[in-house]
């Protein structure tokens, strides 16, 4: 992926270089995006060693800064203003403040936009074109970008101009309606997922979307448009479900954990609470009998098979719960680790970061704010966050900073762009970084 080479900041107190380049060292991305999904994309580009401005509001910022409690905490533990919610999707940014409301901030913007490879944004649709930061506007002036759309519901249709959220596209796609314990059931109706599920995977696929975008520029030379959508995305993620509807005309319901076409595959009770069993497969059913001592039931008429085991749901699941209770649910997943049958508990979060092959991968991190390890104004020297997923044997992610103060990359990057310390002092002057 070609890109003009990173120009380093004149400025002696500019951060030390990473220790190592990512897959995506030398793209630039122009962050204008906001809240979850598009700051979830322009992170792991960040991760893959792409250079990420995120450009935020003056004194504000991004609206997930305030998004609290909880709070990150200072070095004596007390509560900052500073929302954790922020730092789940901005490490490895520089963060500038600009007010794209101001002809001077639209000329700064549409500068740094000259000099990226990619721009990201969520504004809605039409939005930006007001400011001369739109698709064709840039495009005028930097063919080569690739620029990345993230809105509701896309640039076309009825629903285009409405603002959407990720509770009001897992409402409309039909995903709560799958979600949560059947109706008449204790606790029956839609639930939401426990995160914004929509928006991770919005984030996701529109990072694929410019990894292909990126590539294809490699025998083009141009950029291109992507439109990402929630509702879009929200649909896809249905999946099997999505399948199965258009494979019957009949819409599937809540049934709480169980699954609508494995059985067994849920949670059981156990004698300290409850486990999940998650059979795939006909072997695994038999492994599973016998280890408990029921070797009869893989050959039983109704549970041969796993299509019998669903017609036959109602019956074999109480079967299974009167043995799950005789045991922790510990002494199950002793029992059933070396018999190559998927079973586990059921944790919370705080347990599952204290999981032995969660601290194994390493996948809690502790990120310096600063590259000198200090604190800042704000008191906060480190945060601690999520691990990357990604394991590229080569050319892993590089996690080099915490998720940036509010315009603590101002001064850096325009001196970048030539700026020298009272051009920069003006600007602050008049209101526009």
């Amino acid at each position: 992926m070609d890109s003009a080479p990173l120009r380093s900041s004149p400025s002696a107190s500019a951060p030390a270089p990473a220790p190592a380049a990512g897959a995506l060292a030398g793209i630039r991305v122009l962050d204008l995006s906001r809240v979850l999904a598009g700051p979830w994309c322009t992170q792991v580009l960040a991760d893959l060693g792409a250079d990420v401005v995120k450009v935020e509001r003056p004194g504000t910022g991004d609206d997930t800064r305030q998004w609290g409690p909880p709070f990150l905490k200072d070095a004596e533990g007390r509560d900052t203003d500073q929302a954790a919610y922020f730092t789940a999707c901005n490490r490895n940014k520089r963060s500038v403040t600009i007010d794209m409301a101001h002809p001077e901030g639209q000329a700064l913007l549409r500068a740094m936009a000259m000099e990226a490879d990619v721009v990201v944004e969520n504004f809605k649709v039409g939005g930006l074109r007001q400011y001369g930061l739109d698709h064709e506007s840039l495009r005028a002036l930097n063919p080569r970008l690739i620029y990345c759309s993230v809105t509701g519901f896309g640039q076309t249709g009825p629903y285009a101009p409405r603002a959407g959220y990720d509770l009001m596209v897992q409402a409309m796609t039909g995903l709560m309606d799958i979600t949560g314990r059947a109706d008449g059931e204790p606790g029956g109706g839609p639930l939401r997922v426990g995160v914004a599920v929509i928006d991770l995977f919005t984030g996701l696929y529109a990072s694929n979307a410019i990894l292909a975008a990126l590539h294809v520029r490699q025998s083009t030379g141009e950029g291109q448009h992507i439109d990402m959508a929630l509702l879009d995305v929200g649909m896809a993620v249905l999946a099997n479900q999505a399948a199965g509807f258009l494979a019957t005309g009949e819409s599937p319901r809540r049934q709480g954990n169980s699954h609508p076409s494995l059985v067994p595959y849920q949670d059981f009770p156990t004698a300290d609470g409850a486990m999940l069993l998650a059979i795939g497969n006909d072997g695994q059913f038999a492994r599973f009998c016998a280890a408990i001592g029921r070797p009869e039931w893989a050959t039983d008429a109704r549970f041969a098979t796993n299509t019998l085991r669903v017609q036959h749901r109602a019956e074999l699941v109480p079967l299974m719960e009167a043995v799950t209770r005789t045991r922790t649910t510990a002494q199950w997943v002793a029992l059933l680790e070396d018999k190559a049958v998927p079973c586990g508990p059921i944790n919370s979060i705080a347990q599952a970061f204290d999981d032995p092959q969660v601290r194994a991968r390493g996948l809690a991190v502790e990120l310096p704010r600063r590259s000198d390890g200090s604190a800042g104004e704000d008191g906060i020297a480190t945060v601690r966050g999520v691990a990357s997923p990604l394991r590229l044997s080569a050319t892993p992610p590089v996690l080099r900073n915490a998720p940036p103060a509010l315009g603590q990359h101002t001064e850096e990057v325009l001196a970048e762009m030539g700026m020298d310390a009272a051009a920069v002092a003006r600007l602050r002057e008049a209101g526009v970084v």
